[in-house]
């Protein structure tokens, strides 16, 4: 029997009768799009009063999400952006496609998030924004961020914050003041990506952010650059959230912190099962008693020292019927279609090292104790058969 890297039909098992109600009703009413749903505007009102924020605005992606809110404080030709060298490309790519730099910083071993002691060497005048990432779930340090992005802006020059939250749904941020990941910058970028802590039922997410202008601009962006008038102010995108989603995504909003304590429990458990293993590093857990953990385990990812370690542990657990994956086996810099940056092997050693030993386990919401203690046991298999190679 499989032990699955996800199981998605376990997410909607408890209110899909719920769910197919929703449309049900939908294909009556036929209110099918975000610009007027009703359905999009409620989830997005739940949404930001769950985030803690004034306004929360659906978008038809993460990578959209992004997208909108950098064209949203101007990133153009010539400005940069400062974010982690590891992670997906889409934090990359939409600054490159609005003619941006990223400028990249390496990574924190112990979280694979920025090293935040590295970034104000990379601030220059063209330094337009941060993009943290709050990276498998686990919040930036973000106050050395907030107090960077302070120090360094003027009245006629500010730095925003552009949070990457697209992996930390509901995890708080490493602050005092009991702010949400999404709460904290300028922007909160959201996926709601299906294996993301709060997924959609396909291609969906959500920008929030406290500024009624700056809510106004993506309203625009995000529908063609329309205004109420049906008048066409700016250039926008069709990136509008389907009513489906937002149906789908209110449902499981619901249910999200109970699931993201049955996540944080399950790495609790890992965390114990493989405390002490040789060349294995697995990542911090909050307290049982935290109730602001600031990490929610989107994905539970280990430590395998060198590549070669990690590719053969994870062909040795597929034998097992034991599924994993790998987030990002290319740190950012390296990719072919950043290779016009300019960034070269070396750059951002932490990042380059990260792509050769991260290895995430199953950690949905659901799974078994026996199933993780079954991923521990062939671990150890593993490294106990291992122990007179090279390993």
């Amino acid at each position: 029997m499989t032990i699955k890297y996800n199981n998605l039909a376990a997410s909607h098992e408890s209110f899909l009768p719920l769910f197919f109600k929703d449309v049900q009703k939908l294909f009556s009413e036929c209110d099918f799009i975000g610009a007027s749903s009703k359905a999009v505007a409620n989830f997005e009102k739940e949404f930001a009063k769950y985030i803690g924020t004034e306004y929360a605005l659906g978008v038809a992606s993460g990578t959209d999400a992004l997208l909108l809110a950098f064209d949203a404080i101007g990133i153009s030709s010539g400005d940069e952006v400062i974010m982690p060298a590891f992670g997906f490309i889409a934090t990359a790519d939409v600054v490159v496609r609005l003619g941006g730099k990223p400028v990249f910083v390496d990574i924190d071993p112990e979280t694979c998030n920025i090293d935040v002691k590295q970034i104000e060497g990379r601030i220059t005048a063209r330094t337009k924004a941060i993009a943290p990432v709050h990276l498998f779930g686990q919040s930036c340090d973000m106050q050395p961020i907030l107090d960077i992005a302070e120090k360094h802006s003027t009245l006629n020059h500010k730095i925003w914050i552009v949070e990457d939250v697209a992996q930390s749904c509901g995890t708080y941020a490493s602050l005092k003041n009991g702010k949400k990941c999404g709460a904290v910058g300028d922007f909160g970028c959201f996926s709601f990506y299906p294996t993301k802590n709060l997924g959609a039922a396909g291609d969906a997410g959500a920008i929030t952010c406290n500024s009624p202008e700056m809510a106004e601009k993506i309203r625009k962006y995000r529908d063609h650059g329309r205004n109420t008038i049906g008048d066409y102010e700016i250039v926008g995108y069709n990136s509008r959230l389907d009513t489906i989603q937002a149906y789908y995504l209110s449902r499981k909003l619901e249910e999200l912190d109970e699931n993201l304590l049955d996540r944080i429990a399950n790495a609790r458990l890992y965390g114990e099962l493989l405390s002490g293993l040789d060349n294995i590093r697995t990542p911090e857990v909050p307290d049982e008693e935290d109730n602001m953990p600031t990490n929610t385990f989107n994905y539970y990812t280990i430590r395998v020292s060198r590549r070669d370690n990690r590719d053969r542990l994870r062909n040795w657990l597929k034998e097992k019927n034991i599924e994993t994956c790998i987030y990002y086996p290319i740190s950012m810099h390296m990719t072919s279609a950043l290779k016009p940056l300019g960034y070269d092997k070396g750059d951002f050693k932490e990042a380059e090292k990260a792509a050769t030993e991260v290895l995430s386990l199953p950690v949905w919401p659901g799974l078994l104790r026996n199933d993780i203690q079954a991923v521990c046991k062939a671990i150890k298999e593993f490294i106990n058969n291992s122990s007179s190679t090279k390993y």
